[in-house]
């Protein structure tokens, strides 16, 4: 589209103004092609007409769309021009108070001239590692830009700080360098980097001056050289300085000072050290005088004076150095003091003894006469002769000012150059940074050698810039495959040309010097002849022959020849410069060493304008025309050289440029001069960026975000799978102009304005859309409202009509109920009537119809016996006739039958005589044989049903016999129960007629008695109705006492609570703040014997052949033996030879002083810990004191714990029994006589002292129980206490209230009577459960007597087997167990036979038990090897024992007594959960279980803490068998190894979680285990008999401590290096909800796109995280409340390092972003709860972050929303509301930005809060972790231990 088709009504444009630079105006009317007038109007109300140009016709700037005001960069802007650059800047400056923008590859830094929180540590923190578009400008993100390009590409960079004086250049490379020297470090322990820092007090303190412009304006040049090694540590650094001013020295302008070194020497003059420099007030000298302006306000130049001292101290500057530069600097300032008298017009004198003079020899050690002279006296030499001719006053006074500029530039330089050697490093330099800090483009009233020189540079660095924008732009539209069209561009060569080229400004001015007559006039002529209208960038100025102009790149400036030659040739005498040099103090010959020297152009460099002068001097005898021709090298020459030299730096790196604005003139805080802005912005090249990027294609998306952007301007059918594709349809159709964009491979490249196009385009299509919703909303809500009153109508209608139907209904209701009463009524007398009818014919009907039935019932009788008697007659007669026939038919058969056989026999006789006959008939047989075979079988079958059908005949016949059966019964029984009912009829209507008498009787009696009662009521009534008055008054006045008694009570605890509290919370917080500086002690501890250990280890490497004797040993064991070898003398005495065998030299005296401090400090922590735990404790008997007054507490005890002190007491007693034994036993023992009975290798000794410890242990474990139930007792005691106190003081009350009620004694009386029922019944059941208690404690005698019995029989067998050999003992004991086991067998077996299920699960239990004794059987095998070892070394002492009493004893003495075995029951032995190993196996142990350990596979499929219950088992079994070297030697060896598997991993979270649960569990082993009664109360009696018995190893438990400590801050470190690059793209930068944010233009600087690619991180990639964390933390089995520190730490550092990005991003500051930051912090919320951890205490710590993404959404407008916002946001810092507020940007058009009187308004609501000024959260803060105890309910000698741990020399115990 055309540019003139924007300029429509209502446009925005800039219009030219002599005051403001640029105007805004607005457009009353559409600009039509020909237009020669545009109507505006302007901000100001006025209209104006503005006539365009006629010629140029050029149109006014275009004014860009408010939401790009404001931008970081100012290449992100639409319109690319002057006035769009200066609002921006303006408004960043004065309304967001930001003083860093970007423009393209330019920082743009404004001077605030007021100290900003912006450059803290933990601002280089949030910048370090960051892209430079991520973040908000600053000179941070420049500096982290080159050091990450350094570190990325291999290649040098540069940082190029310009600007005029006053602008903050200085502050800006001191802030770069600071930057580098925090973020990279020192590669060695010289601390370069504080070196760095160190030299810059000293450069401004002999390099800095106050002007009118600047209070430390900087008057030298400077390039410093960072070097960095190959790991990008600062390893040293170089400085180059260019152009001091010199002149400076001997004169200052109006306002203005000399060098601050002077000014601090003179406030420092007191001092006794400088005495002998003879200082006193500035004003005295003439050097520092002259500005008048001797002090600036706000500075102590005494205190910058110790500050330049120190810093000369820590570069390495000695003392003795120190003073002789001060004794040079006062020497010049006495030096500017001596006068001159004329004595004519070509002589001076200076006055005899002139004491300025003679304190000057004196400091410098030169001879007065011969300096006196000098100064009035010069030496020329001709060809012939030397003659020495005096000079005039004038001349001497300048001689002199030259002598004090040469002295100070010398020594200038000497400083420089010995900082350069300190910086210095030994190591190969590999990579550098340069920051130069240079003069920007000057022009004043009177412009002279210095401004020229200026000027050139700058013009020289202004080509290289133009050059370096050029190259990127060529670049990038070369990497995006844009068609490259020449950009125009300024090209300063030909300026340059004329200052340097051959016959140019430089050249005839070097030759001019040489001339013997030149002077400044003729080398004017000279120039005005060379190139005036000749180049048409030199002119003459019309009024004046001494001065010329040149056009710069910047503005025209006009030079002043005057002093030019002079300047150039910098002249000195020679005769004075020997004698200084003849000088006996030894530092000033050292200044002048160089004039000796050639210099070369590299050398020339690091001095700029003060590196030579011009002494004219005889040529030395080895190369007299060299030297000659060199010191004939002037100061312009020089500085071209030096200049040369560094464009050549400088192309040889990357640059970056920060360009620095001031502001105003007048140093006024965040006041912005347009004028003033607009001459620098042009001077410094900002504006010749713009013109550039504005030249080509400016605005640049990715296809990506201009699809996210102008998604609004496409239709659904416009979008395709590809973006690319879908972006180019519809720029076709929105631009017609295709000269407009451009499409690259990943970017549409758009000319100046279109992006303004399109924002109109996009914001008038969402104007539409919001119109069209609010029409629909307004629609919506009217209709709503005429629906509600609709309803409201309707709702009134209904009660109207339902009031009168109700009405209606009454009257019908009424009328209905009439004609129901009539129609009831009606009915009850019918139907009296009918049922008086009715029981009357009923009575008939049930007569008449009992008389039929029983008629009927004769009847069927006697017709039912008839039947019968004919069904048996007929019966018999039928089968007596059956019986006759059957007899007849048999009979008949069998006589025809056998006759038929008779015939058929004779026949069969016949064929039996043939043998065919025989053969026929035994064919015939054969067949007639199946056949009959099958008729049997048809019988059988016919048979069988015949019997079924008999069988059905017989059941059926009997069924119905029984039923006839049945039914005679029931007919006689009804019969019997008429004739019973009849009677009952006649007696009940007898006793009817009877009853009525009495009911009338009755009621007589009760209308009497009513009558009565009436009375009484009425009585009774009235008196409880007095009674209940009276009751009332008395309870009003008893709660009333109450009440007050009450509140009474509640203020007292109250207040004493309220107190408590406080106290307790401010207890807390001193708890914890001492534990932080503790725990961060410890981190600094572990940090000092990491850098210890790799001193250790560099050691070692430098050191190839290690000294015989000498011994290495790790840091951690040394310390560590310092820590832990206190714990027994033997100890100490041990390791006094190890220490002092290692050399001297290798002794740690840092280590071992802070570990003392560190001891000390713990001691005196648990001192004050122990006193605020004693008085928490004291206010809580306090407050139990007050509520023991108040409420009074009887002790009840109840029954349960009567029963737990009888059994308190039995224990007791059976403990003195077994005391007693023991002590009986111990008798008997001592008074054996026979030595070799009670030998100790005596078989009697040894069964008696197994005896005797089985019985030491019964008595351990009574001691235990009583213990335990002591315990219990008390729990119990407290539990019950409060308990019985609530209700017996509540039944009291209750009984009292009672008895005042019952004021009558026949109420008392069967009050009385209810209780002495309900003691009865409570005696019942006292009783009975009194029997059931001795029934079950009958049952128990007997188990006891049986269990008595077992026992006594097990000891006789013990006796037995004792007496048998080892061999045959375990093999009778084993055969005793077999037998046992088989009685128990068959006994079960007889007792299960009935229940087989029973039976075989006690056959598994039997299994199981047999696989447990042969388990044990091995064990007992391996014990048995091993007392067999033992017992062969017991042997060899009880020998040599036994030999020695042998020599004692005579041989009658000795007598073969038979041993009487003992019954002593003695306790059967289990494992003891120990684990036994060498003390060469230590080694072993260590590398298997922690150095080498996967922590992954124990994890998985190990019990968790496996390692540290096997470490805390080896521990007891070296505490069982009390070696204490080898308790000693296990914990070191393992505390020294936990440290070195962390050092070797310990950036992986899973092995830093597994040590820290390990060592965490290790920990709560020692105190669970250790006796001491707080730490037992969770063990079960196993686990006591488990504890340590010989060691105390509670220092061992705080040197755990502290390593858990260590390993939580060290996994602390590795979770925030996990998440840190997660948070910012989760959290931040990626849209959660996709379409609420909306992406805004961008510039040159890209921002992180915040769709997500494959490579971004997301919100469910932190979840993700978490999760991990969380489940490798549970995996490992860590104590949960340690789980929720280490999520509340998380959690901290998720909130803490958002809301630090939020406030450093000003493109992050926007409603939608805050909702999309209440989302996330919603979903982590969810992941808290989904994981049980909302009580850790992880979702406070983000409350800050939830407050600042609710300040982004909250309105901002009232004042109400002002307090709603100071009240709302009390987690967050004044200074962070203000930053989020003043960083707040709208995405769209509809939303409005938070104006500067709303932001003072929260400041005046928050000036008095009192918080911290800090801008940032510290992100690496860390909360002080505490270990609560949580004891392990695993049993150790359950504990197996894996094969795969590969400990098979490990054996339980």
């Amino acid at each position: 589209m055309a540019a003139s088709e924007l300029y429509t009504k209502f446009a925005r444009v800039w219009i030219p103004d002599p005051e403001e630079v640029w105007k805004s105006a607005e457009l009353l009317k559409d600009y039509k092609p020909g237009d020669k007038v545009l109507l505006l109007h302007l901000e100001d109300g006025r209209d104006l007409e503005y006539r365009l140009d006629p010629k140029t016709k050029e149109l006014p700037h275009l004014r860009n769309p408010d939401i790009l005001v404001g931008e970081n960069d100012l290449t992100a802007l639409s319109y690319l021009h002057e006035p769009a650059v200066l609002h921006n800047l303006r408004v960043r400056f004065i309304d967001s108070k930001l003083i860093y923008t970007y423009c393209g590859i330019v920082l743009v830094a404004i001077n605030p001239y007021e100290q900003l929180p912006i450059y803290g540590e933990d601002i280089i923190n949030a910048y370090s590692g960051q892209n430079m578009g991520d973040m908000d400008p600053h000179i941070f993100a420049v500096a982290e830009e080159a050091y990450k390009q350094m570190a990325r590409d291999e290649r040098n960079q540069s940082i190029i700080v310009s600007g005029e004086s006053g602008a903050g250049k200085t502050v800006s490379a001191k802030y770069a360098m600071r930057y580098f020297a925090t973020v990279s470090g020192s590669a060695s322990e010289a601390n370069v980097e504080e070196k760095v820092l160190a030299s810059n007090p000293i450069m401004e303190s002999i390099g800095n001056a106050k002007t009118t412009r600047n209070d430390n304006s900087s008057r030298f040049g400077k390039y410093i050289e960072i070097g960095f090694d190959k790991r990008h540590r600062i390893i040293g650094a170089n400085m180059r300085t260019y152009l001091l001013e010199k002149s400076r020295v001997v004169f200052q302008a109006e306002e203005e000072r000399n060098y601050h070194i002077f000014y601090q020497l003179c406030a420092s003059a007191k001092l006794p050290e400088f005495k002998m420099l003879r200082l006193g007030d500035a004003n005295n000298f003439h050097y520092t005088k002259q500005g008048g302006s001797p002090v600036i306000e706000g500075v102590d130049d005494a205190k910058e004076m110790a500050q330049t001292r120190q810093a000369c101290t820590l570069l390495g500057i000695s003392e003795s150095y120190q003073m002789g530069i001060f004794r040079i600097l006062a020497g010049i300032l006495h030096l500017g003091n001596v006068g001159f008298m004329s004595r004519d017009s070509d002589s001076c004198t200076i006055p005899p003894k002139h004491e300025p003079l003679s304190i000057f020899c004196d400091l410098m050690a030169v001879d007065f006469e011969e300096m006196c002279h000098w100064l009035c006296h010069r030496k020329l030499a001709t060809a012939a002769e030397t003659y020495i001719k005096p000079i005039s006053k004038l001349q001497a006074t300048n001689a002199r000012d030259a002598l004090a500029k040469h002295i100070y530039a010398k020594l200038f330089n000497w400083i420089v150059d010995h900082v350069n050697q300190v910086l210095h490093s030994a190591v190969k330099q590999h990579s550098f940074i340069g920051v130069l800090d240079i003069y920007g483009f000057e022009t004043f009233e009177i412009n002279s050698f210095e401004q020229f020189c200026i000027n050139y540079a700058n013009e020289k660095l202004q080509q290289q810039f133009n050059m370096h924008v050029f190259k990127l732009e060529q670049e990038e539209y070369m990497k995006e495959q844009i068609p490259w069209t020449l950009i125009d561009f300024y090209d300063n060569q030909p300026c340059i040309n004329l200052i340097e080229s051959k016959l140019g400004i430089l050249d005839l001015l070097d030759e001019e010097c040489k001339m013997p007559k030149g002077t400044d006039d003729t080398w004017a002529q000279k120039l005005y002849n060379t190139h005036l209208n000749k180049c048409a960038l030199f002119e003459k100025p019309r009024l004046s022959n001494k001065a010329f102009i040149i056009q710069h790149f910047a503005d025209k400036v006009e030079y002043q020849c005057e002093g030019f030659l002079e300047k150039n040739k910098d002249t000195v005498f020679e005769e004075q410069i020997k004698v200084l040099k003849s000088s006996k103090f030894k530092m000033l010959p050292e200044l002048f060493q160089d004039d000796e020297k050639a210099i070369s152009p590299s050398s020339a460099t690091s001095s700029g304008r003060t590196l030579l002068t011009r002494t004219p001097a005889k040529p030395t005898k080895g190369r007299p025309g060299q030297a000659a021709k060199e010191h004939k090298k002037t100061v312009g020459h020089q500085f071209r050289n030096s200049l040369h030299l560094l464009m050549e730096t400088l192309n040889a790196t990357t640059p970056h440029y920060v360009r620095c604005i001031k502001p105003n003139d007048f140093k006024f805080p965040f006041t912005f001069d347009e004028k003033r802005a607009v001459q620098q912005l042009r001077a410094c090249g900002v504006l010749e960026t713009i013109r550039i990027s504005a030249a080509g294609f400016p605005s640049r998306w990715t296809y990506q975000e201009f699809f996210s952007r102008y998604r609004v301007l496409m239709k659904q059918k416009d979008v395709l799978s590809e973006r690319k594709q879908t972006c180019k349809n519809v720029l076709e159709k929105l631009i017609e102009d295709k000269d407009k964009y451009q499409f690259g491979k990943t970017k549409i490249f758009f000319r100046a304005g279109q992006v303004a196009y399109l924002e109109k385009l996009r914001a008038d299509k969402l104007r539409a859309a919001c119109i069209r919703i609010q029409k629909t909303i307004r629609g919506w809500l009217l209709r709503k409202k005429f629906l509600r009153m609709r309803k409201a109508a309707i709702t009134v209608q209904r009660y109207v009509r339902g009031h009168q139907a109700r009405c209606y209904a009454k009257f019908l209701r009424r009328t209905k109920a009439a004609t129901i009463i009539q129609k009831y009524w009606r009915m009850y007398v019918i139907r009296q009537r009918y049922k008086i009818w009715r029981t009357a014919t009923i009575v008939l009907q049930s007569y008449l119809r009992g008389y039929l039935a029983r008629n009927r019932y004769r009847k069927i009788l006697r017709e039912h016996k008839a039947v019968i008697i004919q069904k048996w007659v007929r019966g018999w007669l039928a089968r007596t006739y059956y019986k006759r026939s059957m007899h007849a038919i048999i009979y008949l058969q069998c006589c025809f039958r056998r006759m038929m056989a008779k015939r058929e026999l004779k026949k069969l006789k016949i064929e039996a005589r043939s043998v065919e006959r025989y053969k026929k008939l035994h064919i015939g047989m054969e067949n007639k044989i199946m056949q009959l075979q099958r008729k049997v079988d048809e019988q059988n079958k016919d048979y069988k049903c015949l019997m079924e059908k008999l069988t059905n005949l017989e059941g059926i016949y009997n069924s119905e016999t029984e039923k006839l059966r049945s039914d005679l019964e029931r007919l006689q029984l009804s019969e019997e129960e008429a004739k019973i009912a009849t009677g009952r009829v006649l007696s009940l209507q007898e006793e009817i007629a009877k009853l009525r008498k009495d009911l009338e009787q009755t009621q007589c009696e009760k209308k009497s008695i009513e009558e009565c009662a009436d009375r009484y009521k009425q009585e009774t009534e009235q008196l409880v109705s007095n009674l209940k008055e009276e009751n009332t008054l008395l309870k009003q006045e008893k709660e009333a006492l109450n009440h007050l008694i009450v509140e009474q009570a509640k203020e007292m605890t109250e207040t004493m609570e309220k107190k408590l509290i406080e106290e307790t919370k401010q207890l807390e917080l001193d708890l914890n703040d001492e534990r932080l500086r503790y725990q961060n002690l410890l981190n600094e501890f572990s940090r000092l014997e990491e850098r210890y250990d790799d001193l250790k280890e560099e050691m070692t490497l430098m050191v190839n052949v290690p000294k015989p004797g000498h011994r290495r040993t790790d840091s951690t064991h040394s310390s560590n033996e310092s820590e832990y070898t206190f714990s027994s003398e033997i100890a100490e005495t041990e390791d006094i030879p190890s220490r002092t065998e290692e050399p001297s030299e290798k002794k740690v005296p840092l280590d071992m002083s802070l570990f003392l401090k560190l001891q000390k400090r713990v001691t005196e922590l648990e001192q004050e810990k122990q006193v605020m735990q004693d008085e928490l404790d004291r206010k809580e008997e306090q407050v139990l004191r007050s509520k023991a007054k108040e409420e009074e507490r009887p002790q009840i005890r109840g029954a349960e714990l009567e029963y737990e002190s009888l059994k308190r007491q039995e224990l007791e007693s059976e403990n003195k029994k077994l005391k007693n034994e023991l002590n009986e036993l111990r008798k008997a023992l001592s008074e054996k006589s026979a030595p070799e009975v009670t030998a100790p290798g005596a078989p009697a000794y040894r069964v008696l002292m197994e005896q005797l410890t089985s019985v030491s242990e019964e008595l351990d474990v009574r001691k235990e129980e009583v213990l335990i139930l002591r315990s219990q007792l008390v729990s119990q005691k407290e539990a019950i206490q409060p308990k019985d106190d609530k209700n017996t003081m509540t039944d009291s009350t209750i009984l009292l209230e009672d008895v005042q009620k019952m004021k009558d004694k026949g109420e008392i009386a069967q009050a009385y009577i209810g209780l002495k029922e309900t003691n009865r019944l409570l005696e019942s059941q006292l009783q009975s459960q009194k029997r059931s208690h001795e029934n079950e404690a009958e049952a128990l005698r007997g188990e006891i007597q049986s269990l008595k019995e077992e026992n006594n029989r097990q000891q006789q067998l013990l006796a037995q087997n004792l007496q048998l050999p080892p061999e045959a003992r375990i093999e009778a004991s084993l055969q005793h167990e077999i037998t046992r086991l088989t009685n128990e067998n068959l006994y079960f077996e007889e007792l299960y036979a009935d229940d087989p299920k029973k039976y075989q699960s006690y056959r598994i239990s039997l299994y199981k038990r047999m696989i447990d004794l042969m388990e044990q059987l091995e064990k007992q095998d391996k014990t048995v090897r091993k007392l067999k070892k033992q017992l062969k070394v017991f042997a060899k002492k009880i020998g040599e024992l036994e030999v020695g009493q042998m020599e004692n004893i005579s041989p009658g003495q000795i007598i073969d007594e038979p041993i009487r075995p003992v019954n002593i029951p003695r306790k059967e032995k289990d494992f003891q959960g120990m684990l036994e190993y060498k003390k060469e196996d230590e080694q072993k142990l260590v590398k298997n279980l922690i150095l080498e350990l996967k922590p992954r596979g124990v994890a998985v499929n190990l019990i968790p803490g496996l390692p540290a219950y096997i470490l805390f088992m080896c521990v007891r079994h070296a505490d069982y068998l009390n070696d204490d070297q080898k308790v000693r030697s296990l914990l070191t060896s393992t505390i020294n190894s936990i440290k070195k598997v962390l050092k070797k991993r310990g950036d992986d979270f899973e092995t830093v979680s597994f040590w820290l649960s390990n060592t965490c569990r290790f920990l709560h082993c020692l105190k669970q285990y250790s006796g001491e009664e707080g730490f037992m109360k969770h063990n079960t009696s196993r686990q006591n008999e488990h504890c340590l018995t010989n060691f105390d190893l509670a220092e061992y438990r705080q040197v755990l401590s502290d390593l858990a400590i260590q390993i939580y801050q060290q996994l602390v470190r590795v979770l925030e290096n996990i998440l840190q690059p997660m948070i910012v793209s989760g959290m931040l930068e990626h849209e959660t909800i996709q379409g609420v944010s909306g992406v805004k233009p961008t510039g040159l600087r890209k921002r992180t796109s915040s769709i997500a690619d494959e490579g971004t991180y997301t919100l469910d990639s932190i979840l993700r995280q978490l999760n991990s964390f969380h489940s490798v933390m549970c995996q490992h089995g860590m104590d949960p409340e340690l789980i929720k520190q280490v999520v509340k730490q998380m959690f901290y550092i998720v909130g803490a390092v958002t809301l630090n990005n939020l406030l450093l991003r000003k493109d992050m500051c926007s409603w939608s972003k805050g909702m999309q930051i209440r989302y996330n912090v919603s979903q982590l919320e969810e992941w808290l709860r989904d994981k049980n951890l909302m009580n850790s205490g992880a979702k406070e710590t983000l409350e800050p972050l939830i407050q600042a993404a609710q300040l982004l959404q909250v309105k901002k407008k009232t004042d109400d929303d002002a307090e709603a916002i100071c009240s709302m946001c009390n987690a967050l810092t004044t200074a962070q509301i203000v930053k989020v507020l003043n960083l707040y940007t709208p995405v769209n058009e509809f939303e409005e930005r938070v104006s500067v009187s709303f932001i003072r308004t929260i400041q005046m609501r928050l000036r008095d809060r009192k918080d911290s000024p800090q801008l940032l959260m510290d992100a690496k803060h860390i909360f002080p972790v505490t270990f609560p105890f949580n004891p392990s309910s695993l049993a150790l000698e359950t504990i197996q231990i894996p094969a795969s741990l590969g400990l098979g020399f490990i054996s339980r115990v």
